[in-house]
């Protein structure tokens, strides 16, 4: 048997603010921007060198779901991002004035900072030990 994650869906409250952030901020790359109807698209965004899951960016489409923009964990690290070179990807974060909510540290599993994106949702920015 085999499976995988294809995508984790994040609640946006706009699909052109969200890629704006990801990509120049981030240097995520967009996969794909397919329109589905007049207020839905299909938005999906990778870090650079990823070919694995994918970010979909999701629009709030009611209140509830509003709601939950920035906060799909209750205040938890949402999402971990790996990295072959911690301090360039952190001074990338640095250098675009990305939140920093916990400086780096080392631990057992590697070096670790965490960041918040432009919603305040939680990442965990790793080089994880080889």
């Amino acid at each position: 048997m085999k499976q995988n994650l294809a995508h984790i869906a994040l609640v946006v409250d706009d699909y052109d603010k969200a890629i704006e952030f990801y990509t120049r901020k981030l240097n995520f790359r967009l996969v794909e921007d397919t329109v589905l109807t007049e207020s839905k698209r299909w938005v999906r965004m990778a870090p650079p060198g990823s070919d694995g899951c994918c970010l979909l960016l999701a629009k709030a489409a009611n209140d509830e779901q509003r709601s939950r923009i920035g906060n799909q964990t209750g205040g938890r690290v949402f999402l971990f991002l790996h990295t072959d070179d911690f301090h360039r990807d952190f001074e990338n974060l640095k250098k675009n004035n990305v939140t920093i909510i916990r400086e780096p540290s080392i631990e057992v599993y590697g070096t670790v900072a965490v960041f918040a994106d432009l919603y305040g949702n939680l990442w965990d920015l790793i080089q994880p030990n080889t």
